[in-house]
């Protein structure tokens, strides 16, 4: 690595960005795994996301960061790029504000970003269940609660789009391919998300020869409350995902905006539900049947929430003929399952 390339892979902005004071605790522990990090940030900046109590709160208490409101819409894809506006790092980290890093998280991702040619890289989300996982909960699923899913790879390896509450990415992507979509991506507690997705993948257009990377020894653990244990949520989530996808499809493309989804769907989803039925079978374990089940379940809702999504983007159409629409619908639904 020349002198050059290590000056820059060392000099990085830290954005958290907040939005309720329910994770008030949680707050506080995600800015100090970043304040006892291996490679000390050139900053830490903690961005909250149009919530007066809380801003005044992190006034009073929190030192040694630097604390603004989102200046733009509200949402995550508004607050991060609240925090990019103002980040002086030739890297640009993220980290979730109900996540705490291990020590050397930043390092192992600036690292990666050592490589001319990386555009940024993603570390692993382990999940830290503040209640009792649940049996049903298939691992495969487990984007569902914001973490690292059964599937990916388990060594560091070249992939479509990183997971922005673990991440670091190189300053230039922002200033040259734009910064996060608002209108995609979380708004308070709304399930909505991909806003990432489609940065990555807009992103790799602009320059066809970089990539975005891996790494999943740069790992961060990400708090999941009692209530996304809950069928319920994992429905509402699942249903989420396959809205947000159709958005995505739609600004960069089907064939790009789907490609790791048929892998998902045809590979790790089939695999996961012969081990679960395994489970049951051999193992003479019931939750292995559930998890199964709860596969299905999760693919179905999530095509229909894409489904809806495509119907949502259509209905210009509707003063056409019925027909058109309805090809039009067919026409993409068709893109996304052929491998």
């Amino acid at each position: 690595m020349s002198s050059e390339m290590t000056q820059i892979a060392r000099d990085i902005s830290v954005i958290i960005c907040a939005y309720t004071e329910k994770r008030w605790n949680d707050l506080v522990a995600a800015v100090k795994s970043i304040q006892e990090q291996t490679v000390s940030p050139r900053e830490i900046i903690v961005v909250i996301d149009h919530n007066t109590s809380l801003l005044e709160r992190a006034k009073a208490y929190m030192t040694g960061i630097t604390l603004i409101e989102n200046s733009q819409p509200q949402g995550s894809s508004g607050a991060r790029n609240s925090g990019i506006a103002i980040a002086r790092g030739a890297l640009l980290a993220f980290l979730d504000d109900d996540a705490t890093a291990e020590v050397d998280w930043l390092e192992r991702l600036s690292d990666g970003c050592a490589d001319y040619y990386v555009l940024g890289v993603g570390g692993k989300v382990e999940p830290f269940w503040t209640s009792k996982r649940p049996a049903w909960f298939p691992k495969e699923f487990d984007w569902v609660v914001g973490c690292s899913y059964e599937g990916l790879p388990e060594s560091s390896t070249e992939i479509r789009n990183l997971y922005c509450g673990c991440a670091c990415i190189r300053r230039e992507v922002f200033e040259l391919a734009g910064g996060f979509r608002n209108g995609i991506g979380r708004v308070g507690i709304d399930p909505m998300s991909c806003e990432e997705t489609e940065l990555c993948i807009r992103a790799q257009q602009h320059w066809p020869q970089k990539f975005f990377l891996y790494e999943p020894q740069a790992i961060i653990h990400h708090h999941i409350p009692s209530f996304r244990a809950s069928w319920r949520y994992f429905i509402a989530r699942c249903y989420a995902e396959g809205r947000s996808k159709a958005i995505v499809a739609e600004f960069v493309g089907t064939k790009d905006g789907l490609a790791s989804e048929r892998a998902y769907i045809y590979q790790t989803l089939p695999r996961g539900m012969v081990r679960g039925i395994a489970d049951g079978l051999q193992r003479l374990d019931a939750s292995g049947f559930l998890r199964a089940g709860a596969i299905l379940a999760g693919l179905s809702t999530t095509a229909a929430g894409y489904v809806v999504g495509l119907v949502s983007q259509h209905v210009a159409l509707r003063d056409k003929p019925s027909a058109s629409v309805s090809e039009a619908i067919r026409v993409k639904v068709r893109e996304t399952l052929v491998p």
